[in-house]
């Protein structure tokens, strides 16, 4: 079984790189690979333009890595914790400057078994961190936090790209990718399926604003056909009832779509206007919600 299949990427030194794509897209199984952890059966990986076969030392000399899942000694406190990863590594940063780039120096003494999910995720960033890398792994780094934990993460993220590092990020958040990555290939069934800008690719749907409405049952069967010579309108989805537009003026294509479904009959339960996001991108190109797939994965 193939997990990655003819996959490229080429990722630039100080950007946030972002592989998007729900639970089995291929994302661990790439950056595995590019971190050394995985052999790829064909195909080339560079690195800070080095070899695995050739110069694995000095990759990890210069890489820092965060798992899907870090699994670190419950008996250590923080320091001792950071202080021990410190020691792989013949240049970095003190085990203090680290825990004090992810606001962590106040657990500096908790042992690492007394710590919340959240802070736990930041210990592995700081453990990642303490090396000094020129390029950094982060592996779904937010999955299973609560809001204000993520949204902490989000931050230390984000004081990275502004440090100038290199962070090739992967997750299954779509709002994640979003508002971190400078660039973002979406990954499906192993393949890059797109790859830019968060912006160029919203753009590449057609439309910026996006109008959701849901008909009132019983409801036929929806022709799409009338619906997309809508003025403004660029793209439509039915699904059971509930309708999806990608619009480029929602000012002008509402009161066209009301006076369209008055015209047939259908009445509307709600309607609510939003601006497009990376969900539709991958929804346009695969055809199914990325947070499904993630449900089922799961």
């Amino acid at each position: 079984m193939e997990a990655v299949r003819g996959l490229n990427l080429e990722v630039a030194v100080g950007e946030c790189f972002g592989l998007l794509g729900p639970n089995g897209a291929g994302k661990t199984t790439t950056i595995e690979i590019l971190e050394g952890l995985l052999t790829p059966t064909s195909g080339q990986v560079s690195i800070l333009g080095m070899s695995w076969l050739k110069e694995p030392q000095e990759i990890r000399e210069r890489i820092g890595i965060s798992l899907q899942e870090t699994k670190l000694s419950e008996k250590l406190t923080v320091m001792e914790t950071v202080t021990l990863f410190r020691s792989f590594y013949r240049q970095g940063i003190s085990p203090k400057e680290a825990l004090m780039q992810v606001e962590l120096m106040e657990k500096a003494n908790a042992l690492t078994g007394k710590l919340s999910g959240g802070q736990k995720q930041r210990l592995a960033v700081a453990c990642a961190l303490v090396g000094d890398p020129e390029l950094l792994f982060l592996d779904e780094p937010t999955t299973g936090l609560d809001p204000q934990s993520r949204r902490q993460l989000w931050e230390i993220i984000r004081s990275l790209r502004g440090m100038g590092r290199t962070v090739l990020l992967t997750t299954h958040y779509m709002d994640e990718a979003e508002r971190l990555c400078d660039r973002i290939a979406i990954v499906d069934h192993g393949q890059v399926i797109a790859e830019g800008t968060p912006r160029s690719l919203i753009a590449s749907i057609g439309g910026e604003h996006v109008i959701e409405c849901s008909l009132e049952a019983p409801h036929p069967e929806v022709d799409h056909a009338p619906l997309r010579q809508l003025p403004s309108v660029q793209s439509v989805r039915a699904e059971d009832g509930h309708l999806t537009l990608t619009v480029h003026a929602p000012h002008v294509a509402i009161p066209a779509l009301l006076e369209y479904l008055d015209q047939h009959e259908l009445r509307l339960t709600n309607l609510i206007t939003r601006h497009a996001s990376l969900e539709d991108v991958f929804v346009t190109l695969t055809g199914r919600h990325l947070r499904d797939e993630g449900n089922q994965a799961a």
